[in-house]
């Protein structure tokens, strides 16, 4: 598994080290890096990666804030000289926390468990793939729905409703979409809104930031935008004149 990491640090001495790193990583592929955070937002929605190596105490925006901005589009390593910020790192979810200075075996430790990490999703991504319908409990029985046929999801509270191709109705069902989200395959279905998923083969017209499925307009917000435009740029075709 080759994982492909971005550095970002307000030290050109600390870059370079990490740079050291990388390449004699024979796992990792340096795609960038960058002294500026804000700079580094902009360059990685053009390029994403798996793994981001991240300074905390930066000017403008500081490493902790950026993780929270970045999400889960990629797996955070901080890199700091501040041994204080320990727990305000687990509390964002990183995968590890090194402190300046850096010695290449610890490096390397927290390199292979982004690395398990990596391989654990993939295993539970196959297996994910692999599915070809859902049970749904609603109405006190269970219904089986093909994923082929699901056009979007949308949350309410305590309830999801399952919007079907050919079904007048939606298919109401007692869950959260966290958890409805948690077993779609992730490659099929993405999450555009804090209340909507949609299985993206199935969106036909984008307009004005909505999506379009016949008369209903489902938002795409700030929160989800940038995986939402990651994943339009994959597909589209720019002509030149």
């Amino acid at each position: 598994m080759i994982l492909n990491c971005y550095i970002i640090d307000d030290e050109p001495l600390a870059i370079r080290l990490l740079e050291s790193y990388v390449d004699k990583t024979p796992f990792l592929r340096l795609q960038g890096s960058c002294t500026n955070a804000v700079t580094a937002l902009a360059d990685l929605s053009e390029r994403p990666v798996d793994l981001l190596f991240l300074d905390i105490q930066m000017p403008e925006l500081n490493g902790l804030e950026f993780s929270k901005i970045i999400g889960d589009r990629c797996r955070i390593i901080f890199t700091t000289a501040f041994e204080q910020y320990a727990v305000d790192s687990y509390r964002v979810n990183a995968l590890d926390y090194l402190l300046k200075p850096i010695a290449y075996p610890d490096f390397l430790n927290a390199c292979e468990k982004a690395c398990q990490w990596y391989e654990l999703t993939d295993n539970t991504a196959r297996k994910k793939e692999e599915l070809k319908s859902i049970f749904i409990k609603t109405d006190y029985k269970l219904v089986q729905i093909e994923l082929d046929k699901i056009l979007y999801v949308e949350g309410l509270k305590d309830y999801v409703k399952i919007y079907v191709e050919n079904e007048p109705h939606p298919i109401l069902s007692l869950m959260s979409l966290k958890s409805l989200e948690d077993v779609l395959p992730s490659d099929r279905f993405i999450r555009v809104h804090r209340s909507f998923i949609v299985q993206t083969d199935k969106i036909k017209i984008i307009e004005r930031n909505r999506i379009v499925f016949g008369k209903q307009y489902i938002p795409i917000s700030d929160s989800y935008k940038s995986n939402f435009q990651a994943m339009i740029n994959q597909r589209s075709i720019t002509g030149k004149s």
